[in-house]
């Protein structure tokens, strides 16, 4: 097989899909999870606001899950430099993941209002920091990095945060909590239902001009120096202008009140803008800041015989899994109503 038919090819393009899902199925989690403070007027709201993610969200995180173990086993080398250099920012997502978890679990084991507001802060501050990191994470990864020799990081913590990277936090953040507020007005009715389709109109442009903006300066400013194999520029800027166009025609369908239409439009532009940062990436894994250190679907891989027995045992299981979440989706694909407050006076 050449370099680029190869079953290391395959497993980065496997772990592309599984990072999609995750992001378009968890976007919308940790949208509700940000947007439910500042939508829910009463206890009822903020537990319609949960119901709406309640049956679901743990199979999303199975996304999460896979991709990180498919990238252990089949790139070893990504998985540890990633570590060596994002432990701290690892860490505080996975303190966010681990909260918001548990805030789900635990919310509704007590009645007592004091209980439940600090779990539904714990909510929200649990959705707010992934939301946030894993657009300063992949930006990152596609922006350039200072990789030493042995394929350890060594830019520090703060070397993280380059500016571009932080447009990819706040970006990622806008984009997510979009999502959710238009899945809210897709799985709820009434003053909630409005109140959610609000939100999304007041997000639209922000959201449209913050992935615009990360766009052209990641695009732009690409670093590592030439790469064999790179797929062709035109790709990547193409898939992030379907990315800030699914945004525009998102809009379109919130003014004309089309949920349906706009969430497809807004899980559309987070699917391009993943798919733009993974073929951006291609053949590199993460980009280094200094030319001839990248790491690459070759340099970072495991040997040929781990990646064709991770190929069968992916064939297998699979489709067993996605037909598994296609079904509860199914199941629970109704609106949640408000049930009728009892008239005391009658």
């Amino acid at each position: 097989m050449t370099p680029v038919v190869s079953l290391a090819t395959l497993w980065f393009v496997l772990i592309a899909v599984l990072w999609t899902g995750y992001f378009f199925l968890e976007g919308f989690d940790f949208g509700v999870g940000i947007l439910t403070p500042f939508l829910a007027r009463d206890d009822l709201d903020r537990r319609m606001c949960i119901n709406t993610i309640g049956p679901t969200w743990d199979a999303n995180e199975v996304w999460l899950l896979v991709a990180g173990g498919a990238t252990f086993a089949a790139f070893p080398v990504w998985y540890a430099t990633m570590f060596s250099g994002f432990y701290l920012a690892l860490f505080l997502l996975l303190f966010g993941l681990i909260i918001r978890g548990v805030s789900l679990e635990y919310r509704g084991k007590e009645h007592a209002a004091a209980w439940r507001a600090w779990w539904d802060r714990a909510l929200f501050v649990g959705s707010l920091i992934p939301a946030l990191l894993w657009g300063v994470a992949f930006t990152d990864l596609v922006h350039g990095l200072q990789i030493g020799s042995g394929f350890h990081y060594t830019g520090g913590f703060f070397g993280l945060l380059q500016p571009v990277a932080l447009v990819g936090g706040v970006a990622g953040l806008a984009l997510f909590s979009l999502h959710g507020a238009v899945f809210l007005s897709l799985k709820t009715s009434g003053e909630l239902a409005g109140r959610a389709r609000a939100a999304a109109r007041l997000l639209v442009v922000p959201t449209a001009v913050l992935v615009t903006a990360l766009v052209l300066w990641a695009g732009l400013d690409g670093r590592g120096g030439p790469v064999p194999h790179r797929i062709p520029a035109t790709i990547p800027w193409t898939l992030g202008a379907v990315a800030v166009v699914a945004v525009g025609v998102g809009g379109i369908g919130l003014w004309r009140e089309r949920d349906g239409w706009t969430f497809a439009a807004t899980g559309s532009a987070i699917v391009a803008l993943t798919a733009a940062a993974f073929t951006s990436l291609f053949p590199r894994v993460m980009v280094s800041t200094a030319t001839g250190r990248s790491l690459t679907v070759w340099n970072a891989s495991s040997a040929h015989e781990t990646l064709l027995v991770m190929s069968v045992v992916a064939a297998i299981f699979t489709p067993l899994v996605l037909a598994y979440q296609a079904w509860s989706y199914w199941v629970f694909r109704g609106r949640i109503t408000r049930p009728p407050v009892p008239d005391l006076h009658s």
